[in-house]
């Protein structure tokens, strides 16, 4: 029987289960690393890897083990897509937050952009400023692949010189 990948919704369960197992000292660094692995070799399994990781109250992505950051090094160019899009939503979101005077979601939105920013900052160099100099493109210069990404979410001048600060603080922090 093929081994299947997980959906989205399954992913995201999934994860918040292994979470909740490695925050207990359940399971070790090593096995969290290994499942990790075999969840992001899927789009819809990093996506809801990351959703549950990066948003949730697990230390993971505080305090990232070193044989997790491995796994997700070698996931490649879609870890480093997927971080740098929730980079620029968390950063927007924030904003979004801060004008309706919501400080609580403000405030978990600005813990995602932390997260990716220091997760950024532990993959792969040349595929993270690759992937940066693209959404930089899209929000200083309004060209390249990124625009319809965030034209589809509406983001407004502001909020993509936000994403463009954060995105810039990744390289020189």
């Amino acid at each position: 029987m093929p081994n299947q990948q997980p959906n989205f919704q399954q992913a995201m369960e999934i994860t918040a289960a292994w979470l909740r197992q490695w925050d207990d000292e359940e399971i070790s660094d090593e096995v969290l690393a290994d499942r990790i692995g075999e969840m992001v070799a899927s789009r819809d399994g990093a996506r809801g890897f990351f959703a549950v990781s990066l948003a949730g109250e697990s230390a993971l992505m505080d305090r990232i083990p070193d044989v997790v950051v491995e796994q997700l090094r070698g996931a490649g160019g879609s870890v480093v897509d997927l971080s740098v899009r929730n980079l620029a939503m968390s950063t927007a979101m924030a904003m979004h937050h801060k004008r309706s005077g919501d400080d609580t979601q403000q405030a978990g939105s600005e813990r995602v952009t932390v997260r990716c920013m220091e997760l950024l900052r532990l993959l792969e160099p040349s595929l993270v400023k690759e992937r940066l100099e693209q959404l930089l493109e899209a929000t200083v210069d309004d060209t390249g692949a990124d625009v319809l990404f965030l034209e589809r979410w509406g983001y407004d001048e502001d909020q993509k010189r936000a994403i463009s600060t954060n995105a810039y603080a990744v390289a020189t922090d």
